[in-house]
């Protein structure tokens, strides 16, 4: 699958949907409800205030599982994935995050539409952060 739907009026791509209103956009609800999917990853990032990649993963595990639903466009298969408001591991750096699963709920989230309601309003794990480095300035604030 490739990331990102494309956008009707504009150029670009639709890359995330927030989990709160999915249901209620046009553009997002039959695929909520339909053609749910997992992305797995590794780790995702966000950049602070300052501009810095900020790494976050899973320390129990090598895998996190992120929620996300897909549709064809044209020859290809595409997917977005789900975020909601940052947890306490994830807020001091960004107000929103992917809608990660725990494993005992993959099977669920794609197979289950009764429990579709409730992972789109839970509350992520919480997950560990990495910073490689710090921007640093040459003046002083």
């Amino acid at each position: 699958m490739h990331w990102g739907f494309p956008q009707y009026q504009k150029k670009g791509l639709l890359i995330n949907a927030r989990a709160e209103t999915a249901l209620e956009r046009r553009t997002f609800r039959e695929n909520v409800l339909h053609r749910r999917c997992v992305i797995p990853a590794r780790q995702f990032y966000e950049w602070d205030l300052d501009k810095n990649k900020v790494t976050f993963f899973r320390e129990d595990r090598a895998v996190l599982f992120m929620a996300g639903f897909y549709n064809r466009f044209q020859d290809e298969v595409r997917f977005i994935i789900l975020t909601t408001q940052a947890n306490a591991s994830v807020s001091p750096v960004h107000n929103r995050m992917p809608l990660v699963l725990d494993e005992g709920e993959l099977e669920d989230w794609v197979y289950d539409d009764k429990f579709t309601e409730y992972v789109l309003h839970k509350t992520p794990p919480e997950l560990w952060r990495e910073q490689e480095y710090e921007q640093q300035s040459l003046f002083l604030t």
